[in-house]
């Protein structure tokens, strides 16, 4: 994340614009490893019986309820909660599945007007980490969910400068991911830019990024299905262009922020980014409001119980292979997306559908689930769940990423034998190489 752009301090031009588009696809890229570990902070299934009793004799004991009536009241705050964790969840995983969207867009971008994007290795190094570009820096965090961490991601997706108070009173004012991007957009129409639609690119109508096909829907308290994402809500460009370019970038900014910082289109069937955690920290605010009176704590009951910021270095030894392995898999999809950007002709359906998709829906899920079985010690004595770290692992030479990938996968297999029914995941990954930067 070194050497990244302040856009008011350096002009775009032709031999900045690279810079940019690359520092574009940082930007999104240091947003999916915060927003994926909070989503994986939330249990969406808790169990209703067990939430029921533990409410139940709370309030019997704190508020002097009666039996009868702290039963029927701590069903009904039950499923409350079991509604809101899930729609919490899906809320949170349909941003991180347009955030993925959007690197696509971005990368798409600089592989048409200036070459190969680069992703591996790009994700944040430690934690907390700045936002790129951000002025002043905005540090983001790998926390569970809060309003603390909610308010950050308000920051993030914020589709206007929002106002800071330097403590002497004056006033601050930082870029939004819509200024970014509207420097970049300003730059491809006001000059006469070179496309190549020849370069491969990840293209529409592939169903990379169809809506709702991961971790999207939720049930209401009548357990009727819903979901977060409208059918439509975007997919790739082919940029070939300065429509096209320009159509990327608005889809990008839409998708965020919103056209009227709502809705991320003019049909308004689905919230933009800011929205969508606008709602879920509104309805978090109030939840904990009404629990706070009966003396409850309302994520206690389905936000897991793990730290902020961990490091594999820092977990025990008997967690640190499979928290490896997890960074490993997490890695090795931005080798496989950057492996897109340099397979001929459009022909990358096989790396990213049996690749990518798979990575993400059943090996990384499963993994990030997994390892909350395992706890330790922290520091101050307090037992914590593990939970996954989102470190970029150094692969190298020699042996492909693939190969230590199945080599990371028998060392943590042995140390945690409840995960070798991935093994044939793993082995079913496509084999793709490291590209020369």
């Amino acid at each position: 994340m070194q050497n990244l752009l302040f856009h008011k301090k350096t002009p775009v031009d032709a031999t900045t614009l690279g810079d940019y588009l690359q520092q574009a696809i940082e930007i999104e890229i240091s947003t999916i490893p915060t927003y994926l570990y909070t989503y994986y902070s939330i249990n969406r299934s808790p169990n209703q019986e067990v939430i029921s009793g533990q409410i139940a004799a709370a309030l019997m004991t704190k508020k002097e309820m009666p039996a009868k009536e702290a039963y029927a009241k701590a069903k009904d705050l039950s499923a409350d909660i079991m509604v809101f964790a899930n729609h919490a969840g899906a809320l949170i995983m349909s941003v991180v599945i347009e955030e993925m969207l959007h690197l696509a867009l971005a990368a798409n971008i600089k592989q048409s007007m200036v070459g190969m994007p680069q992703m591996t290795g790009k994700s944040p190094s430690a934690w907390p980490a700045e936002l790129p570009g951000h002025v002043p820096p905005l540090l983001i965090n790998l926390a569970p969910l809060s309003q603390k961490q909610l308010k950050t991601f308000l920051e993030i997706e914020s589709p206007k400068p929002l106002l800071k108070s330097d403590g002497a009173k004056n006033k601050i004012y930082y870029l939004t991911i819509g200024d970014f991007y509207k420097v970049i957009e300003n730059y491809i129409k006001d000059h006469d830019c070179i496309y190549s639609s020849f370069r491969p690119q990840l293209i529409p109508g592939k169903g990379y990024y169809a809506a709702n096909n991961i971790d999207t829907v939720y049930y209401t308290k009548t357990h009727e299905p819903k979901t977060v994402s409208s059918e439509d809500s975007g997919d790739l460009i082919l940029v070939k262009d300065q429509d096209t370019a320009l159509q990327a970038i608005q889809t990008i900014v839409h998708q965020g922020e919103g056209n009227d910082g709502k809705y991320d289109d003019g049909a308004k069937k689905e919230l933009c980014h800011y929205d969508k955690f606008k709602e879920i920290a509104r309805t978090l605010e109030e939840k904990n409001r009404e629990f706070a009176a009966l003396g409850l704590d309302y994520t206690s009951y389905f936000v897991n119980n793990v730290p902020t910021n961990p490091t594999t270095a820092k977990y025990p030894a008997h967690i640190q292979p499979v928290s490896n392995l997890i960074n490993g898999i997490y890695t090795y999809i931005f080798v496989m997306i950057e492996g897109c950007y340099a397979k001929g002709g459009h022909t990358q359906y096989e790396i990213f559908m049996f690749g990518v998709h798979k990575s993400m829906i059943f090996i990384l899920n499963s993994l990030c689930g997994d390892i909350n079985k395992l706890s330790y010690k922290d520091a101050d004595g307090n037992t914590k769940m593990a939970t996954a770290t989102f470190e970029n692992y150094p692969f190298g030479l020699p042996g492909s990423p693939k190969s230590q990938l199945l080599a990371l996968y028998t060392t943590a297999v042995t140390a945690f034998p409840a995960i070798s029914y991935l093994g044939q995941r793993f082995q079913d990954l496509p084999d793709v190489p490291l590209q020369l930067k």
